[in-house]
Order: structure tokens, then sequence, then C-alpha cells
């Protein structure tokens, strides 16, 4: 999604050697290093009346510090830059997802990559559109593709309204929602974070409403007040295990992030919002998140709910490329998303010692009381109630 290019197309010698490849380039390393989580698609062409400069971006800043260093060196340039959200959104910038878990994709089609999934209730920025697919950003920064039945649009005016609503959160790993409190009938599965808005509550039932309208009922037993649910997380490791070994066994999704399928880092992502943190999407992500723990392979210096990250190191030829992730349980074991969720050990001895895995060991990082990097902490930024979650991730205090 992020590149930076200069088509020089009929220039002449100097207008090639005009810097604006560098320029593109430097720019780019400074304000989208990743492009996953910011858009710097820029375009530049000569012409008769100058450099026409043209493309997307997200951030107004970028935009500027391009055009003032072309001003600077005094080129004449047209700006066909488009700064998003894009206009043809006419003010519907923001989304709330409408499905027990929608799938985002890399490219604005169905055969795309799946690269993320968002669960029902979870607000996204909206920055683009093409056809019925619309260019989300998810509260982790994470850009990419979602079709139309994925979600809700609305303006500020409805975002905001929405926001200020009661929350309800399902707890249970999956079921329904009903028609009625004889739950006679289903409206739609749900699946474990989802997050509706409370319209009312009897003894068993919470009567709920969903972004699109639809009413139904969800059983107390299997759900809570979201703000009494976020009251009662804790920065503690036993609920996280105890919340990954209900899901022992759940299937390998690439792309996934729910209890439908997850990959590595949407399985480590899943146990930690559950535990009332929202962490970075990618194991690239999430390795720079966090605190250095271990990198030695020193076992002992490990605590549960730690992250071991695994991949190609760093050597004078290749950079290091972070591929997998998994979550410390204690006992020299740690579980993770790797086919399906299970428990893999670091001990020769043991009969589930994963000798690929330990050989390609890199690091371990912890999160658990020293949050650092992009780290939501609901109980400081309740994204659900609050108007805006972009770039709001908390820090250490």
């Amino acid at each position: 999604m992020l590149t930076s290019m200069l088509l020089a197309c009929d220039s002449t010698p100097q207008q090639q050697d005009n810097g604006l490849e560098s320029l593109l380039t430097e720019l780019k390393g400074q304000f989208a290093p990743d492009g996953r989580v910011a858009i710097f698609k820029v375009e530049a062409k000569s012409s008769k009346g100058g450099i026409v400069i043209s493309g997307k971006t997200d951030m107004l800043e970028a935009k500027t510090a391009l055009f003032n260093s072309l001003n600077e060196k005094q080129v004449s340039y047209i700006d066909n830059l488009e700064v998003l959200p894009s206009e043809k959104l006419a003010g519907k910038h923001w989304g709330i997802i409408n499905n027990s878990v929608s799938n985002i994709r890399s490219q604005p089609r169905h055969s795309g990559e799946l690269a993320t999934q968002a669960l029902l209730g979870m607000p996204v920025r909206v920055l683009d559109q093409e056809g019925e697919w619309y260019l989300v950003q998810t509260p982790d920064d994470y850009i990419s593709w979602i079709d139309h039945g994925g979600l809700i649009l609305m303006n500020e005016a409805d975002y905001n309204e929405w926001q200020s609503k009661t929350k309800v959160i399902y707890t249970a790993v999956s079921g329904y929602a009903y028609m009625d409190e004889e739950e006679s009938g289903n409206v739609s599965d749900l699946v474990l974070g989802d997050v509706l808005s409370m319209a009312g509550e009897s003894t068993n039932h919470f009567e709920v409403a969903y972004p699109d309208g639809r009413t139904a009922y969800l059983r107390k037993s299997e759900s809570i007040e979201l703000e009494e649910w976020i009251s009662l997380t804790n920065e503690e490791a036993e609920p996280m295990i105890d919340q990954a070994m209900d899901l022992m066994g759940r299937p390998y999704l690439w792309g996934g992030t729910s209890v439908k399928g997850m990959d590595c880092s949407g399985f480590t992502k899943s146990l930690y919002l559950m535990n009332g943190l929202i962490i970075p999407r990618d194991a690239s992500q999430q390795v720079h998140a966090g605190e250095l723990v271990d990198d030695k392979m020193e076992w002992g210096k490990l605590q549960p709910g730690d992250l071991l990250f695994f991949g190609r190191p760093k050597s004078e030829e290749l950079r290091e490329r972070v591929v997998h992730v998994g979550m410390w349980v204690g006992d020299s074991s740690f579980i993770h998303a790797s086919k399906q969720v299970r428990i893999s050990s670091v001990n020769s001895a043991s009969p589930n010692y994963d000798d690929f895995n330990t050989n390609r060991y890199l690091r371990t990082k912890r999160y658990l009381n020293l949050l650092s990097g992009n780290i939501i902490d609901l109980r400081k930024l309740n994204i659900y109630t609050q108007s805006t979650f972009a770039n709001a991730a908390s820090t250490t205090p």
C-alpha cells in the first residue's frame, strides 16, 4: 500500500535531476515507514506546466512537507495530491463493524489476501472508496479494504451518537444473539469480543441493538456491560492463560484475528484484547512494543503472558525478519497458533518439543505492566465510547 515513485515520462535530463525521487523516498521514511499503518502513495510526472504531483496520503503534514521542499527547491509543480479521507465519502468518515466478524482484505476485491479481521461493534476510520469497497483503518492503525456489507458508514454526528450509547460485550467463545427472550430464533452468530449497544435488560437477558438497527437479546451468562468488563480487566497473566486454553484447537487462518480462525499474531492480539489491551496487528509490529526480556534463550527470565518472537536473525547480508509469535505459559512452554492453537515446548526432553521454532527464536517482549509502543489500554481510552481513537495509543505512565 505504501509506495513512492518518480515517473519521468518525456522529461528532460534537467527535470530528471531535480531530486524528486530521493525526496519522495525520504518523506516515505519520515512519515510512513510502515505501509500497513500509513499511506504515502505519491507519483511525480513531468509536464509542460511543471511537475504533476498526484496520488494519495492520509497525512496532511506529509503533503505540506513535500510541497514546502519543492518550493524551497523552486520546482514548479501542479498539485493533484489527495489527502484522505476522500471527498467521495461525502463526510461519512467513520464506520462500525456490523458482522460478528468482518474480513478486511489487502485489495478491494474478494480475491484479495485476508489482511486482518474486525469484530462486531468495532469503530473504524473510513479513508477511501472503490466501488462497494472501503479503505478503513482499525484502532490498531492497520489499513486495508472491507466490503460494504461488513460495516455501517456514519458521519461524525451519527458516529458520536453511537459511541455515546451504553455497550455490552460478548464473553463466550461463540454463540448467538436471539430474536426474543424465549430464544425462539437467531438474529446472528456472535464471537468472543463482539460489542453491541444496550437497549434494556431483564433477569436473564440484555436487549441490544446492532449498528444497522437490528435488535436482539443476549444471555447475561454470556455477556456483560462493557464498562463493567473493562473495570474487571487487569494486567495479569492468569486470565489470558485461561482464555488461551479456551481457544485450544481453534483453526489457523492467515489474516484471522477471531475465534473463527486466527494466525499467530491474531491469536496473541485476541488474548490481549480480552485482557483490555489493543496491541499491534502483526508479529513484526508487536515485536516493537513492550520491553525486552530476553534474547539469549534464558528461559528462566520469562513470565507467563510474555510474547516470544521467532524468525530470521539479522546478518551481514540480510535484515531480521520476524514471522511468528507465541505467548509464554510457563513450564518451558508457549501457546501459539500454528496449524491450530496449540502448546509447544522449548525443552528438548518434552514430548511436544518444538525444535523448529526454538531454533529460530529471536527474543521475548513483555507487555503486562510495561506498556510501551502502539498499545491502547481500554481502561484509559475506551475506543467503543470515545469519539476518536486514531494515533491515541497509550505509553508507559
